[in-house]
């Protein structure tokens, strides 16, 4: 799939049904508000039996999250897949699912931090666009600053065009660490999920790419760790641009250092300070899209339709 344009999805119409699976960890939850906040949307919600189950860190056994996948999307009245929560469990599906199935029943899958393997996966077994989004748990039934849901509905409702800007509030002010403008195809999302991919059937394909990262709970020396990792890899070396997510509890400064100092070599555009992961605001992003990086005018463009 190097340098290809990712496949637009179905955009999501009024009164179209939703679908909760919990692929990785499990979690306690109100069902009732989870209708409730589809429907206050114009939406029905689906949730599906492993949601409601949990083995130790799992929610539920292989069998039941991965049964949950295939059905999600293999169910026609299903118009898109959303994720209850990270946490861990995504990898251990990844060499059980039927990726055809999933090829013939394109629709928005949503999700972020464990769910990064899930998107690498997905991008090379179908060529579909996915999006690093807010999840049901931590993100749509707790009290988030609007943009979260705002682009997330933009999204996936097929608001945003080829050419538009993929908006950034403006209360948190962006960081050049290097200037320049880059086009490529989105991938990442998780350093730690991205780092333990290397070495799978399903590693990150970073060439002609612009790769947005974050994390949570690692410190500094452990992001440093896993960046090198990817260099001594190869996987940086076809990287256009790097746009750089929330890390959370490190500091920016030490941060954008160490950043700046490992594509420094490159010279190639990198754009800090993205709220996107485990953070609020946390923006939706469309990975396996081609985007336009603009980091001196500190934008980031959709430079194909992300969705039809």
């Amino acid at each position: 799939m190097t340098g290809a344009f990712g496949k637009p999805v179905p955009a999501l119409r009024p009164g179209d049904c939703l679908g909760l699976i919990a692929p990785a960890g499990p979690a306690e939850f109100d069902t009732q508000a989870a209708h409730a906040w589809a429907h206050g949307h114009g939406y029905h919600l689906k949730i599906f039996p492993g949601v409601s189950q949990a083995t130790g860190y799992l929610a539920g056994s292989d069998a039941v999250r991965l049964a949950d996948l295939h059905a999600a999307f293999a169910d026609p009245a299903i118009a898109a897949v959303l994720c209850v929560r990270g946490g861990y469990g995504s990898p251990r599906l990844l060499d059980q699912i039927d990726y055809s199935l999933i090829a013939a029943n394109p629709k928005p899958f949503v999700g972020y931090s464990d769910l990064t393997a899930l998107h690498q996966a997905l991008w090379q077994e179908t060529g579909c666009i996915s999006f690093h989004g807010p999840m049901m748990r931590p993100d749509l039934l707790t009290p988030r600053l609007a943009p979260t849901e705002a682009l997330f509905l933009q999204m996936l409702r097929g608001d945003l065009k080829e050419g538009d800007a993929i908006s950034h509030p403006l209360a948190w002010p962006l960081a050049t660490l290097r200037a320049g403008v880059a086009r490529g195809r989105l991938v990442g999302g998780n350093l730690t999920m991205i780092g333990a991919s290397l070495g799978t059937p399903w590693p990150i394909d970073t060439d002609d790419a612009v790769l947005f990262i974050e994390d949570v709970n690692e410190p500094l020396f452990r992001i440093d760790r896993t960046l090198n990792q990817l260099r001594l890899a190869g996987k940086l070396r076809g990287v256009r641009g790097v746009l750089l997510g929330d890390v959370a509890k490190v500091e920016p400064g030490p941060l954008y250092e160490l950043v700046g100092a490992t594509f420094a070599e490159a010279g190639i555009p990198v754009l800090a300070g993205w709220r996107s992961g485990h953070c609020d605001p946390n923006l939706t992003l469309p990975l396996g899209a081609q985007v336009i990086l603009d980091a001196d005018n500190q934008r980031l463009l959709l430079a194909q339709a992300i969705t039809r």
